[in-house]
């Protein structure tokens, strides 16, 4: 089959700047020419040719209408399938040009809301994709309730992380490289509690914070380490950013706020971790750094907040904490782990094997594949 895979207006493929849908879009594209043609289309980037190689092609806009009209403008009816990611405005836009191709949609966040799309919009949308995927059975239920008619069609493919790019923790190489980390970062002899992700009052790092201060009466030697920026590819301050950086100097102990890394640099640092928290504040549908932090062998805790909990509850390998906005919930938590240390490794191996096992990007790559044809 001939596809064409449109990527979101926000970052480019490869994903030198991070982005969850373009992480995505670059695991699942090996897989997927080994049976098919694919030209994926995404946004233009100055550290990345100016001419698409590798079957990317790149578009170069000022505004989300820029974008999408470039990509219509080289789409044409040679394809087999257009599969769209997380724009289901962009299914009836290609739709008017492309009258009889089909079309497909692929549901990252919650995008078939009222505030994001008016009824008519998405009814039209619906009738006219082949299938939609989302990453996460909240997600899909969430469509199907406002869109009944969308249950024969809609389907959960939840998302991977390539095991060999992680070392378990507990691995030597992991080991060698955590305690070149704590050396660089002063951190020797602590107990990290890891927080992966942007900064931004809905992914919480300001309750993990208070979390924190509230450990260190019984666990002293506890230290935070804050990876990521306000936004993907770059390090900007805003309040909130300026906020977390005043409550984590008021913190007594050490405190790590990393700025924006590229996603290879991303990895290393999962390995400081003896606990790993998914702070969400917002009805998250279902964040990568799940998988991430199960491939590195770390005990997670997360909040039953949107579709997060679905790779944790009744899974062994984590704690989900339905009082998502208390500080105390999150240390009783955190200290739990720290002073059960043998939970926290069983926790840690077995969500490295649901990695290793349910969650590669092999099987979703093979899930999309049954689906395109």
């Amino acid at each position: 089959m001939r596809i064409a895979m449109i990527c979101t207006e926000k970052l480019p493929v490869p994903p030198i700047r991070g982005g969850a849908i373009q992480q995505y879009i670059d695991a699942v594209l090996p897989y997927l020419k080994e049976k098919h043609d694919v030209t994926v289309f995404c946004v233009a980037d100055p550290e990345l040719p100016q001419k698409g190689s590798n079957n990317i092609c790149y578009i170069k806009a000022v505004k989300t209408h820029d974008y999408i009209s470039g990509v219509i403008d080289h789409l044409n009816d040679g394809y087999d399938l257009i599969h769209v990611f997380n724009r289901p405005q962009w299914v009836n836009l290609i739709a008017e040009k492309l009258p009889y191709s089909k079309i497909s949609l692929s549901l990252h966040n919650e995008m078939f809301q009222p505030s994001k799309i008016t009824k008519e919009e998405g009814e039209k949308c619906i009738r006219r994709v082949k299938f939609i995927t989302t990453v996460s059975r909240f997600v899909e239920s969430g469509v199907k309730k406002l869109y009944p008619e969308a249950a024969g069609k809609i389907h959960t493919v939840y998302s991977g992380v390539d095991v060999n790019r992680y070392q378990p923790v507990w691995s030597q190489e992991a080991t060698i490289i955590r305690d070149q980390l704590k050396a660089r970062y002063g951190l020797a002899g602590k107990k990290v509690v890891l927080f992966i992700g942007r900064l931004g009052q809905k992914k919480g790092a300001h309750i993990l914070i208070k979390a924190v201060n509230l450990v260190l009466s019984s666990h002293p030697d506890t230290a935070l380490v804050l990876v990521g920026s306000k936004w993907y590819g770059e390090n900007q301050e805003d309040s909130y950013v300026r906020q977390v950086k005043q409550m984590a100097d008021a913190l007594d102990t050490d405190v790590v706020l990393t700025g924006f890394l590229p996603p290879n640099e991303v990895v290393s640092h999962y390995y400081l971790g003896d606990v790993f928290i998914c702070a969400s504040q917002w009805r998250e549908p279902l964040a990568r750094v799940h998988y991430e932090a199960m491939a590195a062998g770390i005990p997670i805790i997360t909040t039953d907040r949107g579709g997060s909990a679905e790779v944790v509850k009744g899974k062994g390998n984590g704690i989900v904490i339905s009082e998502y906005n208390q500080p105390q919930a999150f240390a009783d938590a955190i200290t739990y782990l720290l002073e059960q240390p043998d939970i926290a490794l069983e926790m840690g191996t077995v969500g490295r094997r649901l990695a290793e096992e349910k969650y590669s990007w092999k099987r979703v790559a093979m899930e999309l594949n049954d689906l395109f044809l």
